[in-house]
Order: structure tokens, then sequence, then C-alpha cells
């Protein structure tokens, strides 16, 4: 029988896939899109990390949440860094969430305040997908538009107190595989996992359309 940490990658690799190959991040990847558009792009992810890092503290003394909640996986601070270079010192003026962000960051934050187990469903989406892709994203960016290595504009994507990122992923996986539920519970936490990359995929969709290529 396959361990929980395989079948929930198994079961999202389609959502995944559709995801990472959407019209916008492969425009974006390709160096097709300008700056403002990865701009506009760091600012939906504010929104998403906002509401997975804020009440943290509670889901840390949760059973079930709280070994997930590793403060070195922590974005926001980063988030803002990389906004305050590519925006300027004014940045939180201009946020505007997309209707299909606020619609991601709220199930994110429903999760989270009533349910543990589907607020992992996103944790794991997210923060594995950073630790794995976020680094092709990084390096594309770096050369696309000149950001420093590792720098201002690109620090979203660098998890400076993670050693080892192979290790860490591992120790995750063995978290989801030692997961505190039942069989029917694990199965809703996999239909939330889907559920998280159709809401990000959402967002790249309605990116695509802000961002469209001239022809």
């Amino acid at each position: 029988m396959d361990s929980f940490s395989t079948v929930i990658r198994t079961a999202s690799h389609e959502q995944h896939t559709e995801a990472e190959t959407s019209t916008f991040m492969s425009d974006l990847l390709d160096g097709r899109l300008g700056v403002a558009a990865y701009a506009r792009y760091t600012e939906q992810l504010w929104f998403v990390y906002e509401a997975l890092e804020t009440g943290t503290e509670r889901l840390a003394a949760d059973p079930v949440a709280g070994p997930f909640i590793r403060p070195e996986l922590f974005r926001l601070a980063a988030l803002e860094r990389d906004l305050a270079h590519l925006r300027g010192a004014g940045w939180r003026a201009g946020l505007r969430a997309l209707p299909e962000t606020e619609e991601y960051a709220a199930r994110v934050k429903e999760c989270a305040d009533g349910w543990p187990a589907g607020y992992i469903a996103h944790h794991y989406t997210r923060y594995l997908g950073d630790l794995s892709g976020g680094q092709i994203i990084r390096g594309r960016a770096e050369k696309t538009w000149g950001f420093a290595r590792k720098g201002d504009g690109v620090r979203f994507y660098v998890f400076e107190e993670i050693a080892n990122p192979a290790a860490f992923k591992r120790g995750y996986r063995d978290l989801l595989d030692a997961l505190p539920a039942d069989e029917l519970e694990k199965q809703r936490v996999v239909t939330e996992c889907k559920r998280a990359f159709a809401l990000n995929t959402a967002v790249f969709r309605a990116l695509g359309a802000e961002f469209p290529l001239s022809a």
C-alpha cells in the first residue's frame, strides 16, 4: 500500500502539471513578459501567504497541523522585501488582489480557522512547490530581469534557514505519512490538495488575461 505522501503527490499530479504549464507561467519563465507581470504575480502571492501565515501561533498548538508549522518555511517577510524592491517603499498602498486570488486566500483562511487537516493540503502544495519548482522561477527571474543572485526581488524563493532542501522534503513527507487521520479524512485532504492546485491555476489564468502577449 502506498504511503500517504505518495498518494497525495500522485493524486494531484495532473493539476500540478496544469499549474506549472499555464500560459502565464510559461510566458513568464520564457522571458516573454516584463518585470511588471512578475511583480503582479509576486503581489498575488502576498495575499495567499498572508492567509497561510496568519494564526500560525494557534495552529502550532494543534495536534494535526502543529508539526507542519515550521518558521524556516515562512515567506511573508521575504515577499514584503521583494515587493519593496519591485514596487518601491509604498508598495502596500498599491496592493490589489485579483478576484481569483481573493477566493484562494479565503479558502486557505477557512481551512486555517476550522479544518487543520485541510490547511495542511494548502501548506503542502505551496511550500513544497516553493522548495522545488520555485527554484526554477528564481533562476529565470535573476537571468531575465537582472536581480542579484538570491537577492532582493527573488528572496521569496530563498530558504536561508533550510540548508538541505532534499532532506527537509523527506522529513516533510514523513510528517504527511504520520498524519493522525483516518482514511476518510486523508481522502478529504487529497481532494483539498486538488482544490488548492485548481485555485492556483485560476490565479495564473487571470494573470494571463491581464498580461496577454501581443500578437
